[in-house]
């Protein structure tokens, strides 16, 4: 069966730094836009970017573009967050989707369609 399995969150301070990884199995990788989504404690699950099948698209939550970039390794099947300049309201569970047919932007507007998730994994940021 399908698995998405996150890994690289932790504890960081403010301006710092962290790279989530998540790797996927049981599907032909590069057939699926890959997401990030996080859902902060009391809030929503909210859309952080998206890539394309083979990387050459990608889309971005407005308040972490220029900090966080997205990027595929489709020998490994596994896909990257590398977030910079981590502020506190980027603590939250991050998680890993993937979808066969929606673009990297379709990812953040149709997100209850979403083939697959990943469990998560917990970045906290402190100030």
């Amino acid at each position: 069966q399908v698995q998405l399995v996150e890994s690289g969150g932790g504890l960081v301070q403010a301006g710092g730094s962290l790279r989530l990884s998540c790797a996927a199995s049981g599907l032909t990788f590069s057939n699926y836009v890959m997401g990030w989504f996080r859902q902060a404690p009391g809030k929503e699950r909210e859309f952080v970017a998206g890539i394309s099948g083979r990387g050459w698209s990608t889309y971005y939550l407005e308040s972490v573009k220029g900090r966080f970039t997205i990027s595929r390794d489709n020998a490994k099947d596994t896909v990257y967050l590398q977030m910079n300049s981590l502020i506190p309201e980027d603590t939250a569970v991050y998680y890993c989707a993937a979808d066969r047919l929606l673009s990297p932007q379709g990812m953040g507007v149709y997100s209850n369609g979403i083939d697959y998730w990943g469990k998560g994994t917990l970045v906290t940021v402190s100030s």
